[in-house]
């Protein structure tokens, strides 16, 4: 298993870097870091699923973004500040490369292609951010959860992954009664199946019709920046 984002670099790129990576599991539910914290590595998902959360004022999280093996968490602060601006959440467990930051620092300092490709994808994750935060406002909720689900499915490489209804509400940011009601519908519609503790994606052309048409736009955006794509329902 490789991230994808430094395969894409030259291969005088990667080596500034890949001699400093140290592969670390990480389990689902771990936080990675917070908020207003100084960001000591960079985390390069190899598996798995990070989840960056936005802190509100009565201490509910909603995602605002998932990253993959497509990308990078810890830099989205940019490397002249390394403090968090969001917590990141292991949605779903997985294996990173982690490297130090200050050596990421010294390496995007010189090199150019790696500040370019860095560039990119940060765009598409701040697309992404204001996707969702549009998306959480204005599409109805089965919609926003089938895209969800999607954009999970995406990065899991498994079309069955562990995750409760305490999870999906808390990245929806919705009571969990109300998951459970949407969830049915599309469990009814034959898009997905449910047990305690997993989601199962069944028909994922299916799932991609119910989504509102923000995670085709999030996909487009992607393809046109360049930035690595995650293969939809790939085995990883």
């Amino acid at each position: 298993m490789d991230n994808m984002w430094i395969a894409a670099l030259d291969p005088a790129d990667r080596k500034r870097i890949e001699p400093h990576l140290n592969e670390r599991p990480f389990t689902q539910g771990q936080m990675l870091y917070d908020a207003g914290e100084a960001v000591s590595e960079i985390w390069f998902p190899m598996s798995g699923v990070v989840s960056l959360m936005t802190i509100l004022d009565d201490d509910r999280m909603i995602e605002t973004a998932a990253i993959g093996r497509e990308g990078l968490v810890g830099v989205t602060c940019g490397p002249s500040n390394a403090r968090a601006a969001s917590r990141a959440i292991a949605q779903i467990e997985g294996v990173s490369a982690c490297c130090p930051s200050d050596v990421f620092a010294e390496a995007l300092g010189e090199s150019e292609g790696m500040r370019a490709a860095l560039a990119r994808f940060t765009e598409s994750l701040f697309a992404q951010v204001q996707q969702a935060a549009a998306c959480n406002a204005q599409h109805r909720l089965d919609e926003r959860l089938a895209r969800w689900l999607l954009t999970i499915h995406d990065r899991a490489g498994d079309d069955r992954f562990h995750l409760t209804q305490a999870d999906i509400a808390g990245m929806l940011g919705v009571r969990r009664a109300t998951v459970s009601e949407v969830g049915s519908v599309l469990e009814d519609r034959g898009l997905i199946r449910r047990g305690r503790g997993w989601v199962q994606i069944l028909d994922r052309k299916a799932l991609e019709g119910a989504a509102c048409g923000c995670y085709d736009a999030m996909r487009s955006l992607m393809k046109d920046l360049g930035s690595p794509l995650p293969r939809p329902g790939a085995s990883i």
